[in-house]
């Protein structure tokens, strides 16, 4: 590409997001706006193998928009997550993003206990009224503590994005976590994951929360109902 390193971001981007339509032609394996948000992960990762590996449970989209505009809280279980997640369209939705492994005396409780940090960190994170979506692109055990709370009713959660990487724990949790029905959840099966696609994710579904919102001022509007 000649002068590729005077490309603008938005044009990358732009172009990025085409490649990936042209590369994956309809009928595709997603449809409405679950597409937008498998289609974020394939550019975060350049990895077409998501088409068979990411999973919804059927309210997830629905459920994790509504929160989003509803300004909730958005739990990551590590750092880099939580800094994949653009600030930006956090702000717009009134969203704040924290990080569990931050929890005050977390080394200390986790060493007591022998335990790693994130799955100590996930007991003390879930306890809360605060609507809440839990990002989770790392830690097997941060998932599987997760889910031992919503289990016990322990805690609750508006949506769980479970996307931790690895060979230990990591395919397993996310096993346990597509047996729950009552609760809205998006996965990729198997071993792959990590924070940048749990990021991707959360990102794809601001955007989605995001013109969802400006349609709805647009209509109301539209409808006379709205004066500013």
């Amino acid at each position: 590409m000649p002068n590729s390193h005077t490309i603008s971001p938005q044009e990358i981007e732009t172009r990025s997001m085409s490649i990936i339509d042209r590369e994956v032609p309809e009928p595709r394996p997603f449809s409405g706006p679950q597409w937008p948000i498998v289609r974020r992960m394939i550019h975060a990762s350049a990895d077409f193998e998501l088409l068979s590996l990411v999973h919804f449970h059927f309210r997830a989209v629905e459920a994790g928009i509504q929160a989003m505009q509803a300004g909730c809280r958005i739990i990551t279980d590590t750092r880099m997550a939580r800094a994949g997640i653009t600030q930006g369209r956090m702000q717009r939705l009134g969203c704040r993003v924290e990080c569990l492994l931050d929890l005050p005396g977390l080394d200390e409780k986790a060493a007591q206990r022998g335990m790693t940090r994130s799955a100590v960190g996930m007991e003390q994170a879930v306890v809360s009224d605060t609507q809440t979506i839990f990002v989770i692109g790392n830690a097997p055990t941060a998932l599987f503590s997760l889910i031992q709370a919503m289990q016990k009713g322990t805690g609750k959660a508006e949506l769980i994005v479970g996307m931790p990487v690895g060979f230990v724990g990591a395919a397993e949790s996310k096993q346990e976590l597509v047996q729950i029905s009552d609760l809205p959840w998006i996965t990729i099966t198997g071993r792959k994951g990590g924070s940048p696609l749990a990021a991707a994710c959360v990102n794809a579904l601001a955007e989605l929360a995001l013109e969802n919102q400006t349609s709805e001022v647009s209509r109301q509007r539209s409808e006379g109902r709205l004066n500013l």
